[in-house]
This record gives C-alpha cells, sequence and structure tokens, in this order.
C-alpha cells in the first residue's frame, strides 16, 4: 500500500471510530485536531462558533466537533441551490445548509467513511430533512456530475487529502460556471518537520497534511478559479516543531 493510501485508511479508520463513539473528545466541542490513544487527545481546540440561527437546524448527534470553521455562513446560499458538502461526516454543515436552499434547493455530502455516512443519514431522519441527500465516496473522485453544483463548502477535511490539487480539480468540475466554493481548512506559516509530515495520528487529526497559506492559494490559482479571498482567519494556541504558527482560514472562490 503506498503512502497516500495509507494515509487514507488511516483517516477512515479514525473517523470511523469517532462516528461510532470508540474513539472520544475529551473536550466536548474540541476539534479533528487531536492524536490517538485509548481516547482522543485533543491538540488544540478548533471548534467553530455556529450562529443561534445555525443552530436550530443541527440535529442532535450531528456535531462531533471535528470542524474549524462555518463555511455555509460564508458562502452566499441561496433558495433553490444546489450545495456539495465534502467530507460530510455526520452532516452537521449540510443541515445548515439545506435550512438556506429550501424545499426547493439540494444538498448533498460525499464523506469516505462508511460510519459517517450512516450516522449522518440517522441524524437526517431526526429532522426529516428531505433535500439533503449523502454519498459514499472520496474527494478525489466525487460522486457527482459535471457542472451540476451551485456551491461547494468543506469544513476542515481538504488538509486531509493527500493530493489536493486533485481536490480542487474535483471542485472546479463538479461546480457549474459561475459556481463558488467556500472552504474552511487548516494552514501553517512554517514547515512542518519529517516527523510530523508522516505522524499517522497528526495527519488524522488535521495538522500533517496541513500546508502554508501561500502553497494552498497557489493550487486553486493553478486550478483556475478566479476571484481567491480569505473570508476570515483565526490562529491557533500551537506551535509546530519549527517554530511555524497553525491557522484556520475561510477561503473562496469563483469558476
Amino acid at each position: 500500500m503506498d503512502t497516500n493510501n495509507k494515509i487514507k485508511e488511516n483517516v477512515k479508520q479514525k473517523y470511523g471510530q469517532i462516528a461510532k463513539g470508540e474513539l472520544k473528545l475529551e473536550i466536548a466541542l474540541s476539534s479533528c485536531c487531536c492524536s490517538a490513544g485509548t481516547g482522543t487527545r485533543v491538540v488544540v481546540d478548533m471548534s467553530a462558533k455556529y450562529s443561534d440561527n445555525d443552530k436550530a437546524a443541527i440535529p442532535e448527534g450531528a456535531d462531533l466537533g471535528l470542524g474549524c470553521g462555518t463555511p455555509a455562513a460564508f458562502a452566499d446560499l441561496e433558495e433553490g441551490m444546489a450545495v456539495l458538502d465534502l467530507g460530510s461526516g455526520a452532516g452537521i454543515d449540510c443541515f445548515v445548509a439545506s435550512k438556506y436552499v429550501g424545499s426547493s434547493g439540494k444538498v448533498i455530502g460525499v464523506d469516505m467513511t462508511e460510519e459517517m455516512i450512516r450516522k449522518a443519514n440517522e441524524n437526517k431522519l431526526k429532522v426529516n430533512a428531505s433535500n439533503v441527500e449523502f454519498r459514499y465516496g472520496e474527494i478525489e473522485a466525487l460522486p457527482v456530475d459535471n457542472d451540476s453544483v451551485d456551491r461547494v463548502i468543506s469544513n476542515c477535511v481538504i488538509n486531509l487529502v493527500p493530493d489536493k490539487k486533485k481536490a480542487f480539480s474535483e471542485i472546479f468540475r463538479v461546480l457549474k460556471p459561475d459556481g463558488k466554493f467556500t472552504v474552511s481548512d487548516i494552514v501553517v506559516d512554517g514547515a512542518i518537520s519529517e516527523k510530523e509530515r508522516t505522524d499517522a495520528a497528526l495527519w488524522a487529526g488535521c495538522i500533517s497534511g496541513a500546508l502554508s497559506r501561500e502553497e494552498y492559494i497557489g493550487i486553486i490559482e493553478n486550478v483556475g478559479f478566479k476571484n481567491i479571498t480569505i473570508l476570515s482567519e483565526k490562529k491557533y494556541d500551537y506551535t509546530l516543531e519549527s517554530g511555524g504558527g497553525l491557522y484556520s482560514i475561510t477561503v473562496s472562490g469563483l469558476k
């Protein structure tokens, strides 16, 4: 098994365990940034703060504290839109988006962890979200048609993907002309050491796979997106071995 597949399998295993409740977050509403053990040791609290209005759309059990932003709040969602959520987990951002697009719109959540898909569908039944659909698949090969969605959102997930250029190429493919992506993700402002880069727990914890802000934006530009904008930024209390910092950014771009 090559390195990229090993990374994916580790991520799938860890997030599958979280979905089944076999790994516990030690801090309520903590973050995806954690390391392995008998429980989940939180490295840094990246939990996002949803508005009271958005919280009203979230069923119990959908918020596993795995995000680092609130991309739906920045995505300019409107009634009737088709929205795709990448790495949808237990469905939290799908349910938030569903409120904005209404019954005439549609939200598709894609996740590569079967346990998360099952949990998301259980949560869907709690709120009768008929305009939400969950699909099993990988971000580098989305089970979504070309030019079929108005918006793509994602929350602290693309850093987990080994081939980020392929991920953003897939986002470009599925968006309609003039469609928009809004992604919350982790970036760094210093070098990630080889030890950190190859740490399986830190990969699953959103750190090892993070790029610098410049690399991240460069990939998006090279794929062909325009009007790329960093909408929000937050620095975390975490220091890399190189002394660099860890940030959450929410970034958008147009096809």
